[in-house]
């Protein structure tokens, strides 16, 4: 081959390695912009992949989450934490520094409690309740709500916001009757409006236990106040002594259903909480349970964010980590599907 032929191949080469990158390039944009969420953080692609995971003994949010998402090999979609109301930096200031250092590539979701926590970031789960009534009549916005309703504000990125998580285990606490709640969580999303919070998006979580059929029924704001619903659904299994194993689809499908059926068919799912706790009998369970949630997922196509709740519970066995082992692996394998992989909104 002459020189000059030799010298045109290889600018022939480079143009078709460029127009290929670039074809590639427009193929990742297209497919980002096919997948983008909607306004209220929706996925058009898939579900979010998320995770609760605890303060570590240092105080720190960022080092435990790192920690973790270097286990799994990639960085989780979405982030929960939780607040009390107490107003104070460590536990009642919503958007930690931590937080808005984790919010940078992540999506956050922050649940506040009408309770003040007795121990650091909720360790020994007692609380004080403040009343469903109380945070209804106005008492509180001066000194606790309009300030955090500002510093959402100031955030500026869209967050996932659930007040009062499981609330219809929180009757029993004392924090209310289901009339009280409503009114209570109506007043903080319309005092929140009023002070011209835009980016955060409602979440009303409930556990999903559908002994609590009808107080979940009176507890829901109604569709104009939820732009999602939650639920907390596990396999417990020998942590509170539950008979049977299921699967995820089996622990989930049961209440996703009656949601979709008797709260709202037309709001996004979402498994706020979810684990198994481990079969000791039988350690492949606990790998299994997990590797196999991207097959079952899209046959409950509503829902759209699942979030691992990674902290023990009191109670023997109840440890639902997956921190290492089986449980680990099955996890990381599939937090690997293309389902769990959609592009996280920049704001």
């Amino acid at each position: 081959m002459s020189g000059r032929h030799a010298r045109t191949a290889l600018l022939l080469s480079v143009v078709l390695a460029v127009v290929a990158a670039a074809l590639v390039a427009v193929g990742r944009e297209d497919d980002e912009d096919r997948c983008a969420p909607d306004e209220h953080l929706v996925p058009r692609c898939g579900a979010w992949w998320g995770a609760y995971v605890p303060y570590d003994a240092n105080g720190s949010l960022t080092a435990p989450v790192y920690a973790f998402e270097k286990k799994l090999g990639r960085r989780l979609d979405l982030v929960y934490t939780y607040h009390d109301m107490s107003g104070k930096p460590l536990d009642g200031e919503l958007l930690t520094p931590d937080e808005r250092e984790l919010g940078r590539d992540r999506l956050l979701m922050l649940a506040w409690e009408s309770t003040v926590w007795k121990e650091p970031h909720h360790a020994n789960w007692t609380e004080t309740q403040l009343g469903w009534k109380n945070i209804a009549s106005g008492k509180y916005d001066e000194t606790l709500v309009d300030p955090q309703a500002r510093r959402l504000k100031a955030y500026g990125k869209r967050v996932f916001f659930s007040f009062d998580q499981e609330t219809d285990f929180r009757i029993k606490e004392g924090a209310g009757t289901p009339e009280e709640y409503v009114a209570a969580y109506r007043h903080i999303h319309d005092r929140f409006r009023e002070l011209g919070v835009t980016n955060v998006v409602w979440v009303w979580t409930v556990s999903g236990y559908l002994g609590h059929a009808d107080a979940m029924k009176r507890l829901y704001p109604g569709d104009a106040y939820v732009d999602w619903i939650g639920m907390d659904q596990y396999n417990y299994y020998l942590c509170h002594k539950s008979p049977n194993w299921l699967d995820f689809e089996q622990s989930q499908r049961p209440s996703y259903e009656w949601l979709r059926r008797e709260i709202s068919s037309r709001k996004p799912l979402m498994a706020a909480e979810f684990a198994t706790a481990p079969d000791p009998a039988r350690p492949e369970r606990h790998r299994d349970w997990y590797a196999k949630i991207p097959q079952a997922a899209p046959e409950l196509p509503s829902l759209r964010a699942l979030v691992h709740w990674n902290r023990p519970v009191p109670g023997p066995g109840c440890d639902l980590t997956v921190n290492a082992g089986p449980g680990l692996e099955g996890y990381r394998e599939a937090g690997k599907a293309d389902y769990f992989h959609q592009p996280v909104p920049k704001r």
